[in-house]
């Protein structure tokens, strides 16, 4: 039962021809959970995944992947999405993920029988013995993602796997990765589109410039912003204008401010008392986006939005 540290990470350092890729990162992924690391194209999220799964050797630091120390040692139940992906293009659909499920020690009919099951749970049965070199994109990626899976690992790793995806792939596959979660297999991925995170994950890392900037709940990366209060009132002005904070800006006639520390409460009573007229109020807390600009800078989020808009055109 989920419940131990699926992967655990301390100090990871890793440099390629003098130049430092990733700089003491620390990572704690609990099982059972949907773990995501985000972070720009070039932040180190894919250098950062290869050693945790035992690929490359950090230069420094330590990890451990499913209870083993040689995270190598645990390959035959850990499914890996690389971001650089390939498949035969004469293979079938269900040939190409039977032949990916034998690579990790799956025997080949039977992964011929759970292909077949996989890709009519899914509404695919029409492309079981289509070759790959007729299917879409995403489609493709669609059948290495399940060929990925199909030796049912303990760990899911993807990287970048919404990459060139529409946005019926990616539905699809945001709801794979959520029944995986269920069934208690960990899964963690790496992205540089904020509202994948934001909807799938229960922890996180926010990688940039190759350092860790955050490691932990959704939660927590959103609680270091205070909510934001937006305020509409039928009286303009009054002694309770004294009672807003100082950093109240209006526009349009709303008032927005963030929360005060003692709650809406104190304000509420001296905005009635002082006949303000309330006609809007609303909190808002802050998004997963407004965190990562807080916590890694403008630069990696205008980053983030260049790498997105360059994905969407291409």
């Amino acid at each position: 039962m989920p419940g131990g540290v699926a992967i655990e990470a301390k100090g990871l350092f890793k440099a390629f021809d003098g130049k430092t890729a990733v700089d003491g990162v620390d990572i704690m992924v609990p099982e059972g959970t949907i773990y995501g690391i985000l972070g720009p194209n070039g932040a180190g999220k894919t250098t950062t995944i290869r050693m945790l799964l035992g690929i490359i050797d950090p230069d420094r630091g330590e990890r451990t992947l499913l209870g083993h120390d040689e995270p190598i040692e645990a390959a035959a139940i850990v499914g890996y999405l690389p971001e650089e992906r390939g498949l035969y293009p004469s293979m079938t659909a269900r040939e190409a993920i039977a032949f990916m499920g034998a690579l990790r020690g799956l025997p080949l009919e039977t992964g011929r029988k759970r292909a077949e099951g996989m890709l009519r749970d899914n509404g695919l049965g029409d492309y079981i013995h289509k070759p790959i070199k007729s299917l879409s994109k995403g489609m493709a990626q669609t059948v290495q993602l399940f060929g990925t899976i199909v030796h049912r690992p303990k760990l899911i790793v993807l990287d970048e796997p919404f990459s060139g995806l529409d946005a019926i792939n990616q539905g699809r596959l945001e709801s794979l990765i959520k029944a995986e979660a269920a069934d208690g297999t960990t899964v963690i991925f790496s992205t540089h589109v904020i509202a994948h995170a934001e909807r799938l994950c229960e922890r996180i890392a926010i990688i940039a410039g190759g350092k860790l900037r955050f490691e932990g709940k959704v939660s927590e990366a959103r609680d270091r912003l205070r909510p934001q209060v937006r305020l509409r009132t039928r009286a303009q002005d009054g002694p309770w204008r004294k009672a807003l904070p100082a950093d109240a800006v209006q526009t349009d006639g709303c008032f927005q401010f963030e929360l005060p520390r003692s709650g809406i409460e104190p304000l509420l009573k001296t905005l009635i008392e002082g006949g303000a007229g309330i006609e809007e109020l609303s909190i808002e807390r802050p998004g997963l986006h407004d965190a990562f600009v807080a916590i890694a800078g403008d630069a990696a989020a205008r980053e983030m939005k260049r790498d997105a808009g360059m994905e969407a055109a291409a």
